[in-house]
């Protein structure tokens, strides 16, 4: 292609050197036509070579895309038994598990009965979720599951990575592995252990109380019950979700770090210009997982710590979805409810990958 290119060049120049020469004879209306013609024909021929490079290179890539499919189907004939022995059982387990079960969402438009069957249920449409929706308890329930949602990413998505911003400045490995060993331990306790110490300690007997000299019991009030599901669920799970941005910060450049401090730069400083920029990437898919589970907060959590009296804040759209279905049993119903919560939870997600992406696009443009 390069030395086509030179060819070429060449020729123009010759072309441009003949026209000054004959300009300079006084032969110029004659030879700049001729001249004329001639890089028209220059220029056409450098547009079909063109075309014919780029065709050469497309079907060349077109070519090695094909040997490189059958060569890996080629392998996974060959080696079949070891793709049927590893991705048979978790493919398996998915297809029975998480797709077959998808068709039961068609209950949420039929009356369904259990002796007919999903298929032989009377289909209503949209009347369940019409029920929903006109229900006094829709906006209740929504508003409780939105703010215990919002208000627990907004508090607990900071508490990892500043673990993690502060576990890195330790410097005794030895200190490092029992402040590790501390918070992560609380992630493997059950659920239902810690709502059982949550109301063994906020009873009116409890240590809180007796510390505080007071007898007050916190799990009847509900203006006490969001701060203690969210301070409960911090406790438990940040540890463990602070590992991620660890690993990511253990493999931060030293040099910058380095050169930050020769500059003068002080620690906070130091976290902002250098650790920050090392674990925006895993930040941000962070929070779009985060986001796109925000209807879809500790159900186990919610119902073991909720009390006739602290309903008015505890009742959200997972516990309401369980006392229709199972406990009233009715099915469709519940299931209107919880396909509900499903669909404002792809579109809430959907909703912040795109935001995120226009916002990096407006960065690399600013940049």
């Amino acid at each position: 292609i390069h030395s086509g290119s030179r060819n070429l060049g060449k020729q123009v120049a010759q072309i441009y050197q003949q026209l000054a020469i004959d300009l300079h004879s006084g032969k110029e209306d004659y030879f700049i036509r001729r001249d004329e013609i001639i890089l028209r024909e220059l220029k056409s021929d450098v547009l079909v070579t063109n075309e014919k490079i780029q065709g050469e290179f497309f079907s060349s890539k077109k070519q090695d895309l094909k040997v490189s499919i059958y060569k890996k189907l080629d392998y996974m004939k060959k080696n079949y038994q070891l793709y049927l022995f590893f991705t048979l059982p978790p493919l398996l387990l998915l297809i029975i598990f998480k797709y077959i079960p998808i068709g039961g969402i068609l209950i949420a438009f039929e009356d369904y009965n259990p002796i007919s069957g999903i298929l032989g249920s009377e289909w209503v449409g949209l009347k369940h979720f019409q029920r929903f929706m006109s229900s006094p308890d829709f906006m209740t329930l929504l508003m409780n599951t939105l703010k215990l949602s919002v208000y627990g990413l907004l508090w607990g998505f900071p508490v990892p990575i500043i673990l993690a911003l502060l576990l890195t400045r330790v410097k005794s490995e030895r200190i490092k592995k029992i402040v590790q060993l501390i918070i992560y331990a609380p992630n493997f306790i059950s659920v239902i252990v810690i709502s059982g110490m949550i109301i063994l300690f906020l009873s009116p007997v409890g240590p809180v109380n007796q510390f505080l000299g007071t007898s007050i019991n916190f799990m009847t009030k509900p203006e006490a019950f969001r701060t203690i599901y969210i301070a409960s669920g911090i406790w438990q799970g940040a540890g463990w979700a602070s590992i991620i941005y660890t690993a990511a910060l253990s493999n931060s450049s030293k040099e910058l770090t380095e050169a930050a401090v020769i500059d003068g730069a002080n620690i906070f400083q130091q976290i902002w210009n250098v650790d920050i920029p090392a674990i925006k990437p895993i930040m941000i898919i962070q929070f779009i997982l985060s986001v796109g589970g925000i209807m879809s907060i500790g159900f186990e959590k919610a119902l073991a710590l909720q009390t006739s009296l602290n309903m008015p804040t505890s009742d959200i759209l997972a516990t309401y979805t369980y006392r229709m279905g199972l406990q009233l049993g009715d099915y469709s119903f519940s299931t209107a409810v919880g396909l509900f919560n499903s669909v404002i939870n792809i579109i809430l997600l959907i909703m912040v990958n795109v935001t995120i992406k226009k916002m990096n696009e407006d960065e690399e443009v600013g940049l």
